[in-house]
């Protein structure tokens, strides 16, 4: 059903009303997408969390602010020059007193082709994953450690796993080598390599080919 869809909004209407994934019996809304559909910048994340999950759009509270901070650093619009998904769209339920829990294989395999299908129409030069549940689902590997920082081709596209906002939210020193100095040298890489790819004009002012 994900292939036959020939815009992004017609991708949202299909996963809202596809009933195979139980998540959708206890979350409260569908986190599809925010941002710039007309963008070569594409920055996929993990799962909603519960304030996604309340407000139906992905990264927002203090994973959203640090995100749109680190985004700005780099000279990037979030609004404007990137486009925002996840690799699950539903928040899977907590347990004990947890709010929500990591997404199963299963779900992240589960959601992978209406991945597939808004990176097609999205049609973006540069990839993103934030953390390893989107490094997982574009490119079957977890170790976020490891892998951040590291450029990857994937269909013709640039893809760069980094950590997630909520990793550095936890994680919280500046001094050399820690998480928030690796993500700030891996975000001047995304930069570097977006400027050679597609130029420094805002995706705004850019026409997708047809």
């Amino acid at each position: 059903m994900a292939r036959e869809a020939r815009t992004i909004e017609e991708l949202h209407e299909i996963l809202a009303g596809f009933d195979g994934c139980n998540l959708k019996f206890t979350a409260k809304n569908l986190v599809f997408a925010d941002g710039n559909p007309n963008s070569d910048l594409m920055l996929v994340g993990e799962a909603p969390g519960r304030e996604e999950d309340l407000e139906g759009k992905p990264f927002v509270g203090r994973s959203g602010q640090l995100l749109d901070q680190i985004l700005q650093a780099a000279g990037f619009d979030p609004e404007v020059d990137v486009f925002i998904t996840n690799a699950v769209y539903r928040m899977p339920p907590g347990e004990g007193d947890k709010a929500f829990r990591k997404p199963t294989n299963e779900e992240i395999e589960g959601y992978k082709p209406y991945l597939l299908e808004m990176i097609r129409l999205i049609d973006p030069a540069v990839i993103v994953l934030s953390g390893n549940v989107a490094t997982q689902s574009l490119l079957g590997e977890t170790g976020i450690t490891r892998l951040r920082g590291q450029w990857r081709q994937w269909q013709g596209r640039w893809v760069m796993p980094i950590y997630h906002p909520a990793y550095l939210l936890r994680n919280p020193s500046r001094e050399p080598g820690s998480p928030k100095a690796q993500m700030w040298q891996d975000i001047q890489e995304v930069r570097r390599v977006y400027d050679e790819v597609v130029g420094e004009q805002p995706s705004a002012q850019r026409q997708k080919p047809a």
